[in-house]
């Protein structure tokens, strides 16, 4: 594989994590800007979400990679994730004929990958959405778990991930051997353990769980205003027209993103919250 050229002088935070951050980047080649923002939830445990956001530049093409990894106990899989999903897309053959059965391989390679990297690392688990732009014409969005990729077109929110959720793929996870409840609380969860029903990780639980992505395309034309990537704890109180709505009176993306995570705050949202918003347009 090429050599990655990285232009976002603001990229992702790692090892000592803060309770929040954020930042912005841009294109070299095109108007796209982006900005991120990930407040820490009131959960009593480190903060779990880890992103990527960057413009890199392999064949000549520029990439545009943004990602979202929402981790559950523990921050290992969310960081290995940052660290090796992306690349590992990148390296796969087929990558700039196939994208579609490329990032679906490099996926399930990633998990093989963190199921057997050694007994500690895949205890926990981590949802995942990634999204990849090839010369800002062609976009392509990825995910496993919850976290959830809007695009505005025209002003609409169009949803370009599936919420992997245990009771819409409950008759799959029973299929293996495995069943959905309600107990304790009230959130749908496999083996009343997980709230959802794809992810990485998660080895007590993988013989009953998927970790197979649903991948969409979208051509990125004069309609299309800006994509939103996020974790749950924006989507469980807002709905994806409302983060539409919010982000895209606001030109600055990085801005953008603050505000959405401020919103999901001011609704309440216990949970992490990690947002990106890319502006196609300057």
């Amino acid at each position: 594989m090429d050599s990655l050229c990285c232009f976002s002088s603001v990229n992702q935070v790692v090892g000592g994590r803060s309770s929040s951050s954020s930042g912005k980047g841009k294109s070299h080649q095109s108007p796209v800007k982006y900005g991120f923002s990930l407040v820490k939830g009131k959960a009593n445990h480190p903060m779990e979400d880890y992103h990527v956001a960057k413009f890199v530049v392999v064949r000549g093409r520029e990439l545009g990679l943004f990602a979202i990894y929402d981790g559950h106990l523990g921050d290992s899989v969310p960081a290995y994730l940052q660290k090796h999903l992306f690349s590992n897309i990148l390296k796969e053959e087929d990558f700039w004929t196939d994208p579609n059965s490329s990032i679906i391989k490099a996926y399930e390679t990633t998990d093989q990958a963190i199921l057997s990297h050694n007994p500690d690392l895949g205890r926990g688990g981590s949802t995942a959405v990634t999204a990849i732009l090839i010369n800002n014409q062609k976009l392509w969005v990825a995910n496993v778990g919850d976290s959830r990729a809007v695009l505005s077109r025209g002003g609409v929110a169009i949803q370009m991930s599936v919420d992997h959720e245990p009771n819409t793929e409950r008759g799959i996870i029973e299929n293996k051997g495995g069943f959905v409840s309600n107990l304790p609380g009230d959130v749908a969860r496999v083996n009343g353990q997980l709230a959802v029903s794809r992810a990485f990780g998660d080895k007590n639980l993988k013989s009953h769980l998927r970790s197979d992505p649903d991948v969409q395309q979208d051509d990125i034309d004069s309609d299309a205003e800006l994509l939103i990537l996020a974790s749950d704890g924006l989507w469980k109180v807002m709905a994806n027209q409302e983060a539409v709505d919010i982000a895209i009176k606001i030109r600055d993306p990085q801005k953008a993103a603050k505000q959405l995570a401020a919103e999901a705050l001011n609704r309440e949202s216990k949970d992490d919250i990690s947002c990106i918003v890319v502006r196609f347009k300057g």
